[in-house]
């Protein structure tokens, strides 16, 4: 009996200490997956995980990169908003500028009309404009003035002929952003208001979800269009919320996969089409915060390659403005109908 009651007596101190484990019993030490600066989230550790290759050194110096899409010639174009211009990328990988902004307005958004003018959002402190780029004139058209008091960040165009762009205004505790619809007669729709920062906009592939982040407060929206304007009655999800810094700009593939740039931590998430998470890419030397400016990626139409678009946030170091290849799940959607 009293050996029975000495054991009962052990038994229940190692159950309390294993409840409530004495201060100091165990140091905190690293683990391979927590070490350094830019740990991935427990949740997203066993992804299907790819390191990004490099393509090209766009600048030796530190410079935002954005709004990656592909032209119906295999070009990739993007934003250089540091230098407030945009650029083309041959498939030779040969750079030259298309265009460069006026007025101090610095572009971060592109899409392609189907007629082939290039659509662009850009802006200038607190307010924004999207003109249309007449590609063979250069002619500059104003779609949606500055004086209307939005600041776009991105679009994308729909069957229908019009186009959805975030408005990135507001913060965390005042979320004054939204996503917004242009009609092909240029009125404007709002879809969804009160959000931190509307970063990257997507639609579905068939055009029946619309995608939205929010920068300032982590979140991906789903909306579930039963119109152009209007969200079903059950169709509005918070489906994704992002651990640390921060959901930018993203693209869909074929198959509805979707893709976003995750700023500050060098990597790019891919969620299904209902925003539950499948794979990463990770760029080389984020361990170190290099290369971690993630912005945006494009997947070339019909294949398969997706070239991601990324700088340095690292104070007091020159890692200069690249642009890393991988491989999506599936290949990119094709150019809307007469983009020549």
């Amino acid at each position: 009996m009293h050996i029975k009651k000495n054991c009962l007596g052990l038994f229940c101190a190692l159950a309390l200490l294993a409840l409530f484990p004495t201060t100091g019993a165990r140091a905190l030490e690293y683990t391979d997956e927590t070490r350094g600066p830019l740990p991935i989230p427990p949740a997203e550790r066993n992804l299907v995980t790819e390191e990004g290759r490099h393509y090209l050194e766009v600048t030796g110096d530190n410079r935002m990169l954005e709004a990656a899409v592909f032209a119906a010639d295999g070009s990739l174009l993007f934003c250089d908003v540091t230098g407030g211009r945009i650029m083309r990328l041959s498939q030779d990988k040969k750079l030259s500028q298309v265009y460069a902004m006026q007025d101090g307005f610095l572009p971060c958004g592109l899409a392609f009309h189907k007629d082939g003018r290039l659509f662009i959002a850009a802006g200038k402190g607190d307010r924004g404009a999207i003109y249309a780029l007449d590609m063979k004139s250069g002619k500059l058209e104003h779609i949606v003035p500055d004086y209307l008091g939005y600041r776009p960040n991105d679009l994308c165009f729909d069957s229908h002929g019009g186009f959805y762009f975030t408005d990135f205004h507001g913060s965390a505790t005042e979320p004054e952003g939204g996503v917004f619809y242009v009609h092909p007669n240029r009125t404007i729709t709002p879809v969804a208001r009160h959000l931190a920062k509307a970063n990257g906009v997507a639609l579905s592939p068939d055009g029946s979800i619309l995608y939205v982040t929010e920068f300032a407060r982590n979140v991906l929206y789903l909306f579930m269009l039963d119109s152009p304007t209007r969200v079903l009655p059950t169709g509005s999800f918070a489906a994704y919320y992002f651990t640390g810094p921060g959901p930018d700009s993203m693209r869909v593939d074929s198959d509805g996969n979707l893709y976003i740039g995750i700023v500050r931590q060098g990597r790019v998430l891919c969620l299904s089409k209902y925003g539950i998470p499948i794979g990463q890419v990770l760029l080389p030397g984020r361990e170190t915060e290099r290369h971690i400016r993630t912005t945006c990626m494009a997947i070339r139409p019909g294949s398969r390659q997706m070239l991601i678009l990324t700088g340095s946030d690292r104070k007091n170091h020159v890692d200069g403005s690249h642009i890393f290849e991988a491989t999506a799940f599936a290949p990119g959607l094709p150019l809307p109908i007469n983009a020549k």
